[in-house]
């Protein structure tokens, strides 16, 4: 087995069969069934496969769309791609370290930036910032 094959062995080891549905099969989970919507302490979101830093609290904002949803990413954290599933095209959000699956960017969010990063909650891992 490579290094990379290891690796990978032991990502997918740690998530349940939901997150590898929503995160290698581009799933989506239930709107509103995740707990990380109504998280408002200050503190980072990880991928929940890689651990990578992906969003600060202070980026997120209460969309009302279902799903945690952020106005800008850490840089360099995320890639997109256009999504043509589901009879539309949208702008899918993945991973840039694991490429995972996190959800889909809209062009309907606040200012500064104007976008909407709805992201599956179960994709996510919350870390509170220590006071």
């Amino acid at each position: 087995m490579t290094n990379q094959s290891k690796k990978e062995f032991l990502w997918v080891s740690d998530l349940s069969a939901e997150q590898l549905r929503v995160m290698r099969d581009h799933g989506t989970e239930p709107p509103g069934s995740s707990p990380l919507n109504y998280e408002t302490r200050s503190g980072i979101y990880y991928c929940a496969g890689c651990h990578t830093p992906l969003f600060h609290g202070d980026m997120k904002y209460d969309s009302g769309c279902g799903w945690p949803a952020f106005f800008t990413v850490i840089n360099n954290a995320v890639e997109t791609e256009i999504d043509h599933s589901h009879h539309m095209v949208r702008t899918e959000v993945h991973c840039a370290k694991c490429k995972a699956h996190l959800g889909h960017v809209f062009p309907d969010g606040p200012q500064p930036t104007g976008e909407r990063y709805c992201i599956n909650g179960i994709s996510l891992k919350f870390k509170k910032e220590d006071s």
